[in-house]
Order: C-alpha cells, then sequence, then structure tokens
C-alpha cells in the first residue's frame, strides 16, 4: 500500500486518527467547505479535513495512512431505494447479467452455470438488465435457454415485464395445460395449450415473482454468508449506506433476522435503515396496528435502524410500473382503507412511503392526504415521500411541497424507458421523471436504483443517467432541461439519502462529525467524459472508519469475508456486476460482428430483412 513515508508524531496533544486519506481530491459535498486533500477520522467520524500538511500531526503510531494517489474522494454513496435485504438473502444463487454487453456471453455464462448447478436447483437471471444493452439488441428466446441448459430449470426475470424459463423449469415450476393463469398475468401457452415457458404480467407481476418463489432457498448460514457478500459488492461501487424499501415476499421479522444478526455481531458494511411492508391482503392494518404497537422508527442504531412504513401500505392503492402494458386503473374506493393505513401511522409518529408510479395514482393519495392534513396531521413530524413518480405532474408536486412530503426517484427509465417512449411519446419520455421540477420546488429529492429486480445497483448507473438522460443502451431520452450537473446529480445520491431517514446531520457529506464514510474513486467522476461515467468503482470505500472494500494498490486492506457457499454458485464463478474494459469491448465487438454476420445471410436467403434487428423477440409479438 502506498504511504508516501509519513512518520508518526512522537507525541501530540489531540489524539490521534484512526485512518487518514491523503493525497486526495476530495469532494466534501459541504458547501462551507467544497474540497480538501486529506480526510482524517477518528472513533467513526469525521475528525479533520484539510491539506496533507495540516493534518499530518493525526498521525499517530496506530494510525493507518492510505495515500489516495491524486484520486477522487468523495461522500460515501447513499441508495435511497434498494431492496439490500432480499437481495442479499438469495444473492449468491443468482446469476448476474448486470453490465453484461453482448447477449452470446450471457447465454455462454448460462451454459458454464449450468454445468456447475447441481440437480435440484435452479438457475436464476433476476433482474438488473435489459435487451438494449446487448450488442444483439434483443432478449434470448426460449429455445436459446433449451439449448444452453436442457436438464437444469432456468428462470430469467426481464425487468417488471416478462420472464423466460427453459422446458425444465417448466416443469421445476409445476406448470401443465391446467395451470389457471393468475390475476394480472399470463402463461403463454403454445397451439396445443401447454405452457412455452414465457409467462408475462398482464400488468401485474405476481405471476413472475410467485413463479420465482418456487425455486430453493438457503439455509440459515448461507442466508449470512450470501448477504455478507452482496453487502462487499455494493461497497464495490462506493456505496455506504441504503434505504431498504422492503417489498413483496419480504416479511417482517423473520427476513430481517439476518441483518439483524450481522448487525449485533458487527459485520455489517453497509448502513440499512429499512421499511416494514404488509404482506398479505386483508390484513394490512393489523399488520400496521401490531407494528406500531412495538417497535417505532430510530429503533436500532447508526448500523441498522427502522425507518417507517411501505413501500405499500395496502395493496389495494398501489399501481403497476410495466410499461409494456397500458396504465392500470385501480379499484375505486381504495381510499377509505388507505386512509386508514395512514391515520394509523401518523397518530404514532411513523413515516412512510408510497409506492406510485403514475400521477393519477397520486392524486388519489394526495388527496387522502390533504383530508387528513385538515385535521392537522400534516405537516407532521413523520418523514414520508413518493417512490418512483415517473409521471407526477406539476400541480401534484406543489401538492406534495405543501404537506412536507419527499420523492425518490430511480433509474428505471433507463432500463425500461423504450418501452414508455414507444407508448407514451418522446415529449414524455424527456420530462420522467421531473427531476430538475422537483428540486426547483425546494423538495427533497433522493436517488436510487429500485435494485434487484429491475435496474442494477451500480449507483454510477443511475448516475449517468441523471446526468445525460439516456438509457443503458445509450438512447437520449430525457432532453436538457431535464438533466442535472454532476454535483447536484451526486448530491441526490448523498445529502438526499440523508435526508429521507433524519440523518442529515450525521452523513451525506464529509464535515467533522459527520460519520467517516467515503469511497476513493477509480476514475474522477467529475472530469472523465459521461460514457465513463457507469464504468467508475470504488478502489477503496470506507464506513465508519472501516476499509470494507479495496482493491488495485490497495488489494488486502478490507475485511475478510467467508468463503462463498454453496460452491456452485454463479457468484463464486462470475462475480457480481460485469466490469468494463478492454476484454468487455472485444466481447461486444465480437458479438456484434456475429450478429450483423447472421442479419446478413438471413437477408441474402430472404429470411429476413437486413436492418437492424428488433429491441423484441419475436416470441412475445403473438
Amino acid at each position: 500500500m502506498p504511504v508516501a513515508g509519513l512518520v508518526p508524531a512522537p507525541r501530540q496533544e489531540q489524539a490521534h486518527a484512526d485512518l487518514l486519506v491523503r493525497n486526495a481530491k476530495v469532494f466534501t459535498g459541504d458547501v462551507h467547505r467544497p474540497h480538501a486533500r486529506a480526510v482524517a477520522i477518528r472513533d467513526g467520524r469525521v475528525a479533520a479535513l484539510g491539506d496533507d500538511h495540516e493534518l499530518a500531526p493525526l498521525v499517530g503510531p496506530g494510525t493507518r495512512v492510505v495515500d489516495a494517489l491524486g484520486r477522487r474522494v468523495v461522500p460515501g454513496l447513499n441508495d435511497s431505494h434498494l431492496h439490500v435485504i432480499r437481495g442479499g438473502l438469495n444473492y449468491v444463487l443468482e446469476l448476474r447479467w448486470d453490465g453484461v454487453r453482448s447477449l452470446r456471453q450471457a447465454l455462454a455464462m448460462l451454459r458454464d452455470q449450468a454445468a456447475r448447478t447441481p440437480k435440484g436447483q435452479w438457475i436464476r437471471v433476476v433482474g438488473g438488465w435489459t435487451a438494449e444493452q446487448f450488442a444483439e439488441r434483443r432478449m434470448p428466446t426460449v429455445a436459446e435457454l433449451n439449448a444452453a441448459a436442457p436438464d437444469t430449470p432456468v428462470f430469467v426475470l426481464h425487468l417488471y415485464q416478462s420472464a423466460l424459463m427453459n422446458r425444465a423449469g417448466v416443469r421445476a415450476a409445476g406448470f401443465t395445460r391446467d395451470t389457471p393463469d393468475p390475476r394480472g398475468g399470463q402463461i403463454v401457452r403454445d397451439r396445443s395449450g401447454e405452457p412455452n415457458g414465457v409467462l408475462l404480467a398482464a400488468p401485474g407481476a405476481l405471476v413472475l415473482y410467485s413463479t420465482l418463489a418456487k425455486a430453493p432457498t438457503l439455509d440459515a448460514a448461507d442466508k449470512r454468508t450470501s448477504t455478507r457478500h452482496f453487502l462487499r459488492e455494493l461497497n464495490r461501487f462506493g456505496l455506504t449506506s441504503a434505504v431498504d424499501a422492503a417489498g413483496g415476499f419480504q416479511s417482517f421479522p423473520d427476513d430481517y433476522g439476518t441483518v439483524a444478526d450481522l448487525a449485533a455481531a458487527g459485520e455489517l458494511s453497509l448502513r440499512i435503515a429499512y421499511h416494514l411492508f404488509p404482506q398479505t391482503a386483508g390484513q394490512e392494518l393489523a399488520d400496521l396496528k401490531r407494528w406500531t404497537e412495538t417497535v417505532k422508527p430510530g429503533d436500532g442504531d447508526a448500523w441498522l435502524r427502522l425507518n417507517g412504513a411501505g413501500e405499500n401500505l395496502t395493496w389495494a392503492a398501489a399501481d403497476y410500473e410495466n410499461f409494456s402494458e397500458p396504465r392500470p386503473e385501480l379499484a375505486a374506493g381504495y381510499e377509505a382503507e388507505f386512509e386508514q393505513a395512514v391515520r394509523i401511522l401518523v397518530e404514532n409518529g411513523w413515516g412512510f412511503r408510497l409506492h406510485a408510479t403514475y400521477d393519477e395514482t397520486i392524486r388519489r393519495d394526495l388527496a387522502v392526504l390533504e383530508k387528513l392534513a385538515a385535521e392537522g396531521l400534516f405537516p407532521g413530524g413523520g418523514r414520508w415521500l413518493f417512490d418512483h413518480a415517473e409521471t407526477v405532474s406539476a400541480g401534484s408536486l406543489d401538492r406534495i411541497a405543501a404537506l412536507g412530503g419527499a420523492v425518490s426517484v430511480q433509474n428505471r427509465m433507463s432500463f425500461q424507458g423504450l418501452a414508455f417512449r414507444d407508448r407514451y411519446g418522446s415529449e414524455s419520455a424527456a420530462h420522467t421523471p421531473p427531476v430538475r421540477a422537483m428540486l426547483d420546488r425546494g423538495l427533497t429529492v433522493a436517488a436510487g436504483t429500485d435494485a434487484t429486480r429491475v435496474s442494477s445497483y451500480n449507483p454510477w448507473v443511475a448516475l449517468h443517467w441523471l446526468i445525460t438522460g439516456r438509457t443503458v443502451g445509450g438512447t437520449p431520452l430525457r432532453g436538457p432541461a431535464n438533466q442535472l450537473g454532476r454535483d447536484t446529480a451526486l448530491g441526490l445520491y448523498t445529502r438526499g439519502g440523508a435526508r429521507l431517514t433524519g440523518e442529515e446531520d450525521v452523513k451525506g457529506m464529509l464535515r467533522e462529525g459527520y460519520y467517516g464514510d467515503l469511497a476513493v474513486l477509480s476514475e474522477d467522476y467529475f472530469t472523465v467524459p459521461d460514457h465513463v461515467i457507469p464504468d467508475i468503482e470504488a478502489v477503496l470505500t470506507v464506513v465508519g472508519g472501516r476499509i470494507v472494500y479495496a482493491s488495485a494498490e490497495y488489494e488486502g486492506l478490507d475485511e475478510a469475508l467467508p468463503p462463498i457457499a454453496p460452491e456452485w454458485s454463479p457468484v463464486a464463478r462470475f462475480g457480481g456486476y460485469q466490469a468494463g474494459g478492454a476484454r468487455q469491448a472485444a466481447l461486444v465487438a465480437e458479438a456484434a460482428a456475429d450478429s450483423a454476420e447472421q442479419r446478413r445471410w438471413r437477408a441474402a436467403r430472404g429470411a429476413g430483412p437486413g436492418g437492424p434487428p428488433s429491441l423484441v423477440d419475436p416470441c412475445f409479438t403473438h
């Protein structure tokens, strides 16, 4: 590790630092002192900022000195909407196509994993990818899944829209010609009536997630290991905090036990503020009432703490975000139960978050909140926010501001944006979501990903979208008026998330007394070309003064993790997010050349057009 020859001071009146990061380009996020050259951390908090000479007296015999080698240092990132608890419980079981740039490579990974997966287990590709990221610009076909894995069940989830299964997967899920379509979903069938391996959200995703839930799960010990490796993967990108948005199939307290155990053992490497989400329709009010009587927001500590309820309070009030389908019409009269749910929470001092994709849903929810405001319950002491809000209107933003609300936005459009544009038009897509209009009204806005089942958990992909308005495939969607500067975008990923959890006085920037959470970056976020931003990673991530991730010159400085289990895990073979670089570029070029050659071959034989391939597989057009 480079240490640049600093010599410990023999005696100092002031206490020495535990960690000193020097020779850095520090962006603090603090308008009163935006830049520094060095950061000293003691007892988990920032002790001092300054230049190398000013902080040299803080170096003592026990100080770990890290030379940043002139790299950019930023406050630790905070994903304000990440399904981190659920993601951790399943991470080592999943084959991640996040960052894979060719379908050819994705299928090669699938074939390799099929040879390694034991009988009785499934191969799961669960979110974080879209057809637009591939050089071939298309999804895999069921036939390709069958060829890659003839005997091992395969489940490939594509956004909130669909899933593909091979023959073995259809059998393992128990689908037959007699299996009825679930409510809001479709099991696509061939002409003989047999399931053909395609599942469609029409428009609800329950058919997708309930099918995935049939796959085997990990035992308690492996869930613990899986979660630790997932948190390390998040640390890899400079994440030091996350706000867990709960979600379907995440029951309290059972599914929270793993992170609670890790927190008690001091083994979390990411600060988590979590929410509680009623799981059973018809039981929501009873669950909320029971929780308000037994736990309260703020319970926990700086590493794991309860933040509130949501993102669903009642199932009837939640819309769907499948942009391949028409906007769903929510049932008439859901407001009565929704009002009771909100009343239970605000009267007990609880904050909450509300899943709402469309302005039509937001307007109905706001009418309920305004009714309660007439009773003096809003603006109140509890923090509350809308999640997603892709099509929120100017009028609704004014109403949110008047009620003291906030908004958490995600880069779902960078994965689903083409489907949205095709349905609602380019003009609408240019303002979806209207982030600039939110900021102009003084609203608290925080950024996140909604990973792991839609967008990738890589925060730099989300930051690239906020800055450029481009999808993961490079298609421009959001216009210049709705794009953000780099410092503003980073603020949504640091200070914004801290405000949603009421921690803006201890994190979100590098300031004396704040948590010692920072990331040393592989590239200078503020100066690299736009197209490089998604490839940024941390070379060193620090949480509370602990080095939780280290690579490049610092490899080996982070804490050791137990080996990935089970041994056949896709993560043990391929890792998580597939990084860019020369190898990826070569694979993309190879796949693109192969795809072009195939198109020319088909066109020469009259088997198809010679132009660019469709983004939609033909199996979805029937």
